[in-house]
């Protein structure tokens, strides 16, 4: 498939692991701010938690059109079962990354309706996320 096939592959792998690690530590941001009753303390962890939004999102979009590309254009796993297995399971990804940007958007409005505790379960799903879709493309099944 030559160098542009492997490039993109890199690339895509690389972005898909940045983007994975602002999902992981961004709910952990959020167990904090649960819990939090120092208004400077808080303000300082929304920061942080909106900056680490802006950043996975950046890294998040570039890492969804050339996993679509890899899929469309140089034909990964076209027609093939664990592939389309697989695009539900980016989705679910995507949808837990919007959910990620509403939470950041009620923590600026002052809203939260869930504990700390939730937080860590929060936390779980793309852990479980990435397990499944490295599994999909790994395995084939």
């Amino acid at each position: 498939m030559g160098n542009a096939y492997l490039w993109t592959k890199t690339f895509h792998i690389v972005l898909i692991a940045s983007w994975f690690a602002g999902l992981f530590y961004l709910p952990r941001i959020f167990v904090n701010l649960a819990d939090e009753k120092n208004p400077e303390a808080y303000a300082r962890l929304l920061g942080m938690a909106e900056r680490l939004l802006r950043f996975m999102t950046i890294l998040a979009v570039p890492a969804v059109l050339l996993g679509l590309t890899l899929w469309l254009h140089f034909k990964i796993g076209a027609g093939e079962i664990w592939m389309h297995a697989k695009v539900f399971f980016v989705i679910l990804v995507i949808v837990y990354h919007y959910a990620c940007w509403k939470l950041v958007k009620d923590f600026r409005l002052g809203i939260n309706i869930h504990s700390g505790v939730w937080y860590r379960w929060f936390n779980e799903a793309p852990v479980l996320l990435m397990l499944i879709v490295t599994a999909l493309v790994v395995i084939k099944p």
